[in-house]
């Protein structure tokens, strides 16, 4: 299975788009509070509304990560922005993360929204398909975020991030029941293994959640069947499964009741 971590760099082109520019491109956007990369699709059309994936990268890494991302997810469906973690580097470490404190969520709600602002001021963007997604403790916050503002998200993906627990992530919860998620986790994994996912699977039932959960024969990596099978779901989305005609469930998941 392909991983990203072997992937090699794509070229990245510094470009904001033009009537004559409509090869995919990266731009990066600097403001003082915040730092995000822009993805625009091969033979972008300024008269076309796209659906917007926001993407939060890994731990110890940054807003590039969506470079290497974006060519597996699609080169055509979307117009992307993955701003940059909310936390510092460590001193031992080299990027920067999303953590699950009160200042810190604060903090990634903030730089979520404004690119999405940023994105919907400069591109066309379909405000109704906005979709908000991350890997491991961006995946838990995407889906942090994602449960707080039901309503501004289209749907919500996580790949090997946890579902949050503290903080009552279920405050609205009736708006929640109708909000798509997808979560992506390795059957080996060490930061989302197997058994919390099934109280997890629990809760979701409970909660009347609408939810898709699928597991692969991998570990904490992030790997190219992910990503593809995020587009998948996300166009699957975009082009009318809706959530009550789709219940909560899991795929391959070797999940046993006690």
């Amino acid at each position: 299975m392909n991983r990203i971590q072997q992937w090699p760099a794509v070229e990245l082109e510094s470009l904001r788009p033009t009537a004559g520019n409509k090869s995919a491109s990266f731009a990066p956007a600097v403001r003082p509070c915040c730092e995000q990369r822009f993805f625009l699709p091969h033979h972008f059309e300024p008269g076309y509304a796209y659906p917007l994936l926001v993407w939060l990268h890994g731990p110890d890494d940054d807003e590039r990560q969506l470079h290497r991302i974006m060519p597996h997810v699609s080169l055509r469906n979307y117009v992307a922005v993955g701003p940059r973690g909310c936390c510092s580097p460590e001193p031992d470490r080299a990027g920067y993360r999303w953590q699950q404190s009160e200042d810190a969520i604060a903090r990634a709600e903030q730089q979520v929204f404004d690119a999405i602002e940023i994105a919907c001021r400069r591109y066309p963007i379909a405000e109704d398909r906005i979709f908000l997604a991350g890997y491991q403790c961006g995946g838990t916050m995407a889906l942090r975020i994602g449960l707080g503002s039901p309503n501004t998200f289209a749907g919500v993906l996580s790949i090997g991030g946890r579902f949050p627990r503290k903080l009552a992530p279920l405050t609205h919860l009736h708006a929640i029941q109708r909000l798509p998620i997808f979560l992506a986790q390795g059957r080996q994994s060490s930061l989302y293994p197997p058994d919390v996912t099934c109280e997890d699977l629990r809760l979701f039932h409970a909660a009347k959640l609408h939810a898709m959960l699928r597991q692969y024969p991998c570990g904490d990596e992030l790997t190219t069947q992910m990503l593809r099978d995020m587009d998948a779901w996300i166009m699957e989305q975009i082009n009318g499964v809706k959530p009550d005609s789709a219940p909560c469930h899991a795929l391959v998941l070797p999940c046993e009741e006690n």
